[in-house]
């Protein structure tokens, strides 16, 4: 598997045009619409000033099963936000750059209304690491564009 990923990555180099400088800096630009990866939602990942936003764009099931209405954020901990609609929440909650491709900040898990200590990482392979910390137990997943 890694020789395939490597003879990927020197075609993908080699395709590169002069002009091609653009698409170069999006491989190593987080900016874009991920996939999660249990494919049930897709985050549209922007900068916002020096820090990185994360807004729910697209759910697999939009609609709540009971109700027939558009998801709320019924588990919020706060009650004032519990009727907002998910689609178009912020997760991402002062994401600021921590290293090369790293971000730290918090992230908002509308399944319990809870906010957790984060990091999101842009990684060689081209997927984005999101992780999520409860003191030091730690638990993320690969996101795909």
């Amino acid at each position: 598997m890694r020789s395939t990923l490597v003879r990927h990555v020197l075609a993908a180099m080699l395709s590169i045009s002069p002009l091609g400088d653009a698409k170069a800096a999006t491989v190593s630009d987080p900016a874009g619409v991920w996939l999660t990866q249990s494919g049930d939602a897709k985050i549209k990942v922007s900068r916002c000033g020096s820090a990185l936003c994360g807004r729910v764009v697209w759910l697999k099931e939009p609609l709540d099963k009971k109700t027939g209405k558009p998801q709320l954020d019924d588990h919020n901990s706060n009650p004032a936000l519990r009727s907002r609609k998910i689609i178009g929440i912020s997760l991402f909650i002062d994401m600021q750059a921590a290293a090369s491709n790293k971000w730290s900040g918090k992230i908002y898990n509308a399944d319990d209304g809870k906010t957790y200590a984060s990091t999101v990482t842009l990684l060689p392979s081209g997927h984005l690491n999101v992780q999520g910390c409860m003191g030091t137990l730690c638990a993320g997943e690969d996101w795909t564009r």
